[in-house]
Formats: structure tokens, sequence, C-alpha cells
């Protein structure tokens, strides 16, 4: 945890195994951590909707519409901002929950946020909870949840060259497959996520 500033703007980056992630890491970590969480999760209907979006702001996540286009540039703005007033932000770049434990591809709005904000990147490794909360499962079993905290980095440059934010963001993957030892698959999940889904079918 020493390698997570006291204060200012700071992202911290973490492989995605569970929902639980974003209940552990805020946790441990001695500082609010805020999330960019999806829209979607703030206006279910229903009592099971109400109690969800109770969670998500106890849990300190704020509502981005990231469905792509216009709305994904407000998001990352929205990002900016917090950066802006000094939050320490929390930030999944793989964009979704890995389907097997592995590593996949992040989303280079991570690069955007740490060039434009200056904020550094603590790159984060989590272990086990995807087998203390797997997908679907309601009730957590009681486990250890492990993790890795790395080195702060820092980048800057360009942000509006594409090139360089994969390079960005690919340097994150790498130092977070380091971290945790998964292995690395140079797709995106939820492109993994629609292949499982149509092996099933």
């Amino acid at each position: 945890l020493r390698n997570v500033p006291q204060s200012g703007p700071v992202i911290i980056a973490s492989n995605h195994l569970s929902f639980s992630d974003s209940i552990f890491m805020p946790l441990v970590v001695p500082r609010k951590v805020t999330f960019l969480a999806k829209s979607e999760y703030f206006t279910s209907p229903g009592i099971k909707g109400f109690i969800k979006k109770i969670t998500f702001i106890a849990l300190g996540q704020v509502p981005v519409d990231r469905s792509g286009g216009r709305r994904s540039e407000a998001a990352l703005l929205t990002g900016l901002d917090l950066l802006a007033g000094g939050a320490c932000m929390g930030i999944y770049p793989e964009g979704t929950r890995s389907p097997d434990g592995k590593l996949y591809k992040g989303r280079t709005g991570i690069a955007r946020l740490a060039i434009d904000s200056g904020a550094p990147v603590i790159p984060i490794a989590m272990f086990n909870t995807e087998k203390i909360q797997p997908t679907g499962t309601v009730i957590p079993k009681v486990m250890r949840v492990e993790m890795i905290f790395g080195e702060p980095m820092y980048f800057e440059g360009d942000s509006s060259d594409l090139n360089y934010l994969r390079e960005v963001t690919d340097q994150i993957m790498k130092k977070i497959q380091e971290l945790s030892g998964q292995e690395y698959v140079d797709i995106y999940a939820t492109k993994r996520k629609e292949q499982i889904a149509d092996e099933e079918e």
C-alpha cells in the first residue's frame, strides 16, 4: 500500500475477476476509491434495482454511459473531472469481468485518463475473488483475498495518438499480468464472452 499516494489524483488499475473486487479493494486502500460504473446498475426497476443502486452508491461508484462514441467520451470527461479534483479512481482496464480467470486486452480509456490528468497509475493484481463469489452466486464463500500493489506508472505524450494510447494501455496490462501471473489473451474480454455464448448454443 505504500505505492498508493496518500493525496492527489491517482488511478488504481486492477484485473477484474468478480463483482466482489469492488468491495474488497476499497476496504484495503486507505482512501475513498471512486469507480465509473455502467449507468444500467443505477436504473434497474423494482426493489432489487433499488438495492443495487444503493449498493453501488455506497461503494463509491459514479454512473456513466459507456456504450460507445460520445457517451464513452462523456465518461472519460467525468473521470478527468474527478481526477482534477484529486480523486482516487479505480478502473478495470479490461472493461468487464474475466469469463475464465485469464487477463484480457485493456481498453485505451485508462491511457487517455493517465496522460491527460498526469495522475500516476497503480497496477494491482487481485487473487481469489472469483472463488469467493463466482459469477451468478449471491452468497459469498469465506476465503482469504490477496492483493499486490505495483509501483506507480507515469505517462505523458499525445493522447490523440491512437497507437500511443494502445502502447500505454498494453504497458499497464503487462504490469498487471506480471503481478497476477495470469495468462494474457490479446482479445477483449467482451469478445471472449461472445465466443463462449456461441459455443454453448
